[in-house]
């Protein structure tokens, strides 16, 4: 009896040793997983009120349900105080001749004629808003700038066209900052693929101050009234897109718009959406710099036939100053569309002043507003345009240049998917071989966005 109690006892102790060491064991690993799971919750972000926020103070949050629309596809954050709108675009024309305006006799009468099939513009735009609904941002990039066979492929490379942030808290007063085409002049501003015709008129390449960096005030005044007025007022570098200035000087630009009927137009051509009212406006533009340049385009700081090339130029051997009178329309498929520049270029190496004169007007209507069997989608339109600027042999002298097109949109899908067909009468007078030079250009080009 004595026995089987010891054995018992025995057998008691060791399995009670052997659940203590367990029980010890479980302990050790459940105080190793309690100090993990304390050093994940360390790392978490604070909860505030309730709500989680990263270091940036910004909500955590999901998306909503992207869509498409006419920006491109749209995401937008659950309390929607962000959003990002992606858009691909592509506009393929055919020409002939192939190449752009022609400037010169040579560019006339002695230049190879070429038939050209060219993806003129491949871009990606991405813009949205950010933290408030008066924080919005926008980049442009140009996927693949076309080139001649003759050019470096480096002109082909892909290049950051715009980069902006525009701050509007009031609809008075707001600023812009960054890179982008400055609001000098409609035609311009104008984005190609919201154009009337295949390319802007022979006025833009010599009159233009395009792409530059720098900040700009802007706001609306007065809305809804015989007093609506929009105005622009900035600073920038000078030396056009990605450049560094020059020099201390500035370009300095201001614009101030008149909507005189109440209502405002937005930067874009034809009268697409049919404008129930009349609206309406009339603007005057003016700039003014020092700058290694005579003529700004997308490629940067550019000089005109005739003056020192920008890369030899000194950073302020030209003072240019330059205005414009600016006047839109739009009402029931009627649009009109004119802009008068001039322009005084001074050389103060050379010791020269050079007086440019140039202006466009157009007018497009969609003709199914007066005759129903017309389609809806077709628009007719013509243009004319002249310049007169300095010879590009003798700079002395003055030489002019006009052009006469007429055109034919058909919107797919408004501006977003256009095709448009035009012909334009192309003259020179040179006036240092009193010459007259003419051609014919015929362009087909199909715009289209996804």
């Amino acid at each position: 009896m004595e026995r089987n109690f010891l054995f018992l006892a025995l057998i008691f102790s060791l399995v009670f040793s052997i659940g203590i060491k367990k029980t010890s064991a479980m302990s050790d690993q459940e105080l190793r997983i309690r100090a993990l799971e304390e050093k994940i919750e360390a790392l978490q972000p604070k909860l505030t009120n309730g709500k989680s926020f990263n270091v940036h103070g910004v909500k955590k949050q999901g998306t909503k349900k992207p869509y498409y629309y006419k920006k491109g596809i749209h995401f937008e954050s659950e309390d929607g105080n962000f959003s990002t709108n992606l858009q691909w675009r592509a506009q393929m024309r055919f020409s002939n001749p192939g190449d752009g305006d022609p400037i010169t006799t040579a560019d006339f009468r002695s230049d190879p004629k070429t038939s050209n099939f060219e993806l003129r513009r491949v871009r990606m735009k991405i813009g949205g808003r950010g933290y408030k609904p008066w924080v919005k941002y926008y980049f442009e990039i140009d996927l693949q700038p076309s080139r001649t066979f003759t050019s470096s492929s480096s002109n082909a490379s892909a290049r950051v066209l715009d980069w902006r942030l525009d701050v509007q808290p009031w609809q008075e007063f707001g600023f812009r900052i960054g890179q982008w085409k400055i609001n000098l002049n409609r035609e311009r501003v104008d984005s190609s693929g919201r154009q009337q015709f295949v390319e802007r008129s022979i006025v833009n390449s010599i009159f233009t101050i395009d792409r530059q960096i720098g900040v700009m005030a802007k706001g609306r005044l007065n809305k809804g009234t015989m007093m609506d007025m929009r105005y622009y007022a900035g600073i920038f570098n000078g030396e056009g897109r990605a450049v560094d200035n020059a020099n201390e000087q500035m370009m300095k630009m201001a614009r101030l718009q008149w909507n005189f009927l109440g209502r405002d137009l937005k930067w874009r051509q034809s009268d697409i959406k049919r404008h129930k009212k009349p609206t309406a406006q009339f603007a005057v533009g003016w700039a003014d710099t020092k700058t290694p340049c005579t003529k700004w385009s997308s490629s940067g700081c550019g000089n005109l036939g005739g003056f020192t090339d920008e890369a030899s130029a000194n950073g302020s051997q030209f003072d240019i100053e330059q205005y414009v009178t600016e006047f839109a329309m739009k009402y029931q498929g009627l649009s009109i569309q004119s802009e008068y520049h001039w322009k005084t270029i001074e050389d103060t190496e050379a010791q020269t002043n050079h007086d440019l004169k140039g202006a466009y007007a157009q007018v497009g209507y969609f003709f199914n507003e007066m005759m129903p069997s017309v389609p809806e989608e077709l628009e007719l339109a013509f243009r004319y345009a002249f310049v007169d600027e300095p010879d590009a042999d003798t700079t002395t002298l003055t030489s002019n240049r006009e052009e006469y097109t007429v055109a034919a949109n058909y919107f797919i899908a408004g501006h977003n998917n256009k095709i448009t067909v035009d012909y334009s009468y192309l003259t020179l007078n040179d006036a240092s071989d009193t010459l007259f030079s003419k051609d014919n250009r015929v362009r087909v080009q199909w715009d289209i966005s996804f």
